[in-house]
Formats: C-alpha cells, sequence, structure tokens
C-alpha cells in the first residue's frame, strides 16, 4: 500500500485510512485506484470481519482534488467517461464488500467523500463535522455518487441538497440517514470502539447475508425478492453459523464468534 492509504489489521478488524491530510484526504486518480485495489484485498482476506474507514487529519475526504479536476478541463470525453468509470468501480468495491464497513467521520465531507460514507454500513461521525455536495456550483454533478448516496438518503433530501450545493452538519446528516450517531469529537474512537465491538458480536457470515439481502430487496423484482429471502433464512437456519447462534441463544451462553 503506498503512502496515500494505509491498511492496517489488528486481528478481524481492518482500519482503511486517507493519508492525504495536507490535502484534507481529497481524490485524485492515485488515491481512487488504491482504494479500490485495498477494497478487492479486504474482500479476499476471510479472516477480516470489520472494517474502519477513516481519514487522517483535520477532515475525514474533501471530495475531488484541485489538481484532478483541474486536469479533467482537458479530458476528451472519452477520458471523462473512463475517469468516472474507475470512480464508479472503486465505490461499487466498497459498497459491496462482504464485511461490516464502519466510516469514522470528522471534519469536512463533501462530495466524494460523502459517496465514501454513504458506502458505510455504520456511520459514526463527530459534531463539527461538515457535509455538502458543492458540484452544481461548479456546472458539475454529483453524478458518480449518485447511486449509493440516493439509497440512503432518499430522493427528497438529494434533491434539495444536490441543487442547492448546501452544506449541512453532522446532526442534519444523522436526520436524512446519512449518518447514524452523532457524538462530540472527544468520543468518536470511543463510539466507534462501541459500533466495532457489537459488529464483532455478529455472526460474519449472517453479516455477509444480511448485506446480499439488503441488496436484493431493493434490485430484484418483487416475486424475486421474494423468493431470495424465503430461501436466505432457510439457508442461515440450516447453516453451521446458524445452528450454533440458534444453540448458543438457547443454551444462554456466547456463540463461538463472540467468545
Amino acid at each position: 500500500m503506498a503512502d496515500l492509504l494505509t491498511l492496517v489489521h489488528a486481528g478481524p478488524v481492518a482500519t482503511l485510512t486517507l493519508n492525504r491530510p495536507a490535502l484534507h484526504n481529497a481524490f485524485n486518480a492515485e488515491l481512487i485506484a488504491e482504494l479500490h485495489a485495498a477494497c478487492e484485498e479486504i474482500a479476499r482476506d476471510a479472516t477480516l470481519r470489520v472494517l474502519v474507514l477513516q481519514g487522517a487529519g483535520p477532515s475525514f475526504c474533501a471530495g475531488a482534488d484541485l489538481n484532478w479536476m483541474r486536469a479533467s478541463l482537458a479530458y476528451t470525453r472519452e477520458e471523462n467517461l473512463a475517469d468516472a468509470g474507475r470512480l464508479d468501480a472503486m465505490l461499487t468495491a466498497l459498497n459491496t464488500l462482504p464485511v461490516a464497513v464502519v466510516g469514522r467521520i470528522h471534519g469536512a465531507t463533501m462530495g466524494g467523500g460523502v459517496g465514501l460514507a454513504a458506502c458505510c454500513d455504520l456511520v459514526i461521525a463527530a459534531e463539527g463535522a461538515t457535509f455538502g455536495f458543492s458540484e452544481t456550483r461548479l456546472g458539475l454533478l454529483p453524478a458518480v455518487i449518485a447511486r449509493p448516496v440516493v439509497r440512503k438518503i432518499g430522493p427528497g433530501h438529494a434533491r434539495a441538497l444536490f441543487v442547492s450545493a448546501r452544506r449541512f452538519n453532522a446532526h442534519q446528516a444523522l436526520a436524512i440517514g446519512l449518518v447514524h450517531e452523532v457524538v462530540p469529537a472527544p468520543q468518536l474512537d470511543t463510539a466507534v470502539a462501541r459500533g466495532v465491538a457489537d459488529l464483532l458480536c455478529c455472526g460474519p457470515q449472517a453479516i455477509t447475508a444480511a448485506k446480499a439481502l439488503i441488496e436484493a430487496t431493493m434490485t430484484l423484482p418483487t416475486e424475486e425478492a421474494r423468493a431470495y429471502a424465503i430461501a436466505a433464512i432457510a439457508t442461515a437456519r440450516t447453516g453451521t453459523e446458524g445452528q450454533e447462534g440458534l444453540r448458543a441463544f438457547l443454551e444462554k451462553r456466547a456463540a463461538t464468534w463472540a467468545e
């Protein structure tokens, strides 16, 4: 992993840190490529159960790097299509990770940074964090991040925030469903640790299956989604993890994965 990112393992938990603090962890082509590669590495690691995504320095991620945006002025349409496709592929890789993803959010979280947060399963923000989609003020669009963001906050909030480019605070982010918990900044690490501990009490296969179930209910036709859900619970109940979890509950003991 190059200096733009750090990936640290601690047993079943990995911490992925955006590491461009002087530039508020803004995206450029290199950071996008490294994020994508890191997500692929994490997806292949069967020992991992939780990923914490965070930013070094004063911000989580301030969106697009100015030099990257400047370079795009000279891109052809084909080059723009390829560039946007790489960002989409990275977000898709993060959004579909088989492990639980916790977003540790502080400082500025703008544009593409909000896209990253929207791809997290559990988002915990410090009071004082700020959010926004500034693209329309530049005559641009929050286009590639729209899929995960609109799914997370809904079209009503997206319409207001996309077209106005208005900044909003952590409590407003909580109210619209982008963030799940807001804590004072000194308590952020404690809150993240508590969230990770909760996730480690859950069956790792169940977490993976639950994420796939949510995707199925949102994308499959009604009858296919119904059949998927019925099959999913039957598979879980008869699987090794489900059998262990139910027995542990009935025997009033911790399941093997939570010991």
